[in-house]
């Protein structure tokens, strides 16, 4: 069958430098993978996999974040006393 129909969507440059990477390695164009995409949601009759909320916040994500580019914000404590006192002071 003949592709004759075109698709304009709009999504972020990081989202769609970092998707034709993934596909890149897996041999396949976003084109090719939308298309594969389609396909699913007409075999599952719906969206082929499960959509929720992340279970980190967004303050937990920016931490890890942070730790992965190098930014070691944790703080160390000599005792647990130390430990407590801190946390009371926020």
């Amino acid at each position: 069958m003949a592709k004759t129909d075109t698709l304009h969507i709009r999504v972020e440059p990081n989202v769609k430098q970092r998707a034709e990477e993934t596909l890149s390695d897996l041999g396949l164009s976003i084109s090719e993978a939308i298309n594969i995409f389609l396909n699913q949601i007409i075999l599952n009759d719906g969206i082929p996999f499960e959509i929720k909320k992340p279970k980190l916040n967004k303050e937990t994500i920016q931490a890890m974040e942070d730790i992965k580019n190098g930014k070691n914000l944790s703080k160390t404590f000599d005792c647990v006393d130390e430990m407590f006192e801190e946390l009371d002071k926020t």
